[in-house]
């Protein structure tokens, strides 16, 4: 059986999801406008070296089982998701056709990077390795149970970056002959947008839920 899930308010989700996303809005300051098309590696370290303390930290104390697992041992564990995560991110866009080379290798590591960040760094920081959660999060992303609001925080984001990475993978093959068709530009913006609509529908999934809970209370 999974630990205990954390309980936590709308309200605290919310302030979760602000932080991360103040992360996303830190790097995009500090990188200036266009950076991603410009120097997406640039962009993308900025992203990375900005997002990853606060997504660490955040889901960190999320974690289950707070009894059992400090602060420390989940961010640890968020630490050891990142490379993992990156790998598994950046094996299958090169599998799905992501070019291959020297010339991107950079600019490959930090998106895979990132995407760890969105998908697999806060589960890894709540769960740990327990099976039984991470099947959880996966077989349950579109409901909001009184037991699995992390679950929704965690899975809703997750997907929408997968699914907007995929959607914005789909220009890099035309012949437009712009520059923001160059890998990962255009993956990046998708997985960016995917991500932050995930982090609204999961706040909306969470507040309709806790609205029907007290209907049925009253």
């Amino acid at each position: 059986m999974g630990a205990e899930a954390t309980q936590i308010s709308a309200f605290a989700a919310a302030a979760a999801h602000a932080l991360c996303f103040a992360g996303l809005a830190a790097a995009h300051s500090f990188a200036g406008r266009g950076a991603l098309i410009s120097d997406p590696a640039l962009a993308l370290r900025l992203l990375v070296v900005c997002e990853a303390p606060l997504v660490i930290v955040v889901f960190s104390l999320l974690r289950r089982d707070p009894e059992r697992c400090s602060l420390i041992k989940a961010a640890a564990r968020g630490l050891l998701g990142l490379p993992i995560g990156a790998f598994l991110n950046a094996f299958g866009a090169i599998v799905l056709g992501a070019p291959v080379g020297i010339k991107y290798w950079t600019a490959t590591t930090y998106w895979s990077l990132l995407m760890s960040l969105f998908t697999f760094v806060p589960a890894a920081c709540v769960f740990g390795a327990s099976k039984v959660d991470w099947q959880n999060v996966l077989s349950y992303s579109a409901y909001c149970t009184s037991s699995n609001v992390v679950d929704c925080m965690i899975s809703v984001p997750s997907h929408g970056a997968v699914i907007g990475a995929w959607l914005g993978a789909w220009p890099m093959p035309l012949d437009w002959e712009r520059p923001w068709q160059e890998w990962p530009i255009c993956v990046t913006y998708g997985a960016v947008a995917g991500h932050l609509i995930g982090m609204l529908v999961s706040l909306i999934l969470i507040v309709a839920h806790k609205r029907r809970v007290r209907v049925k209370a009253d």
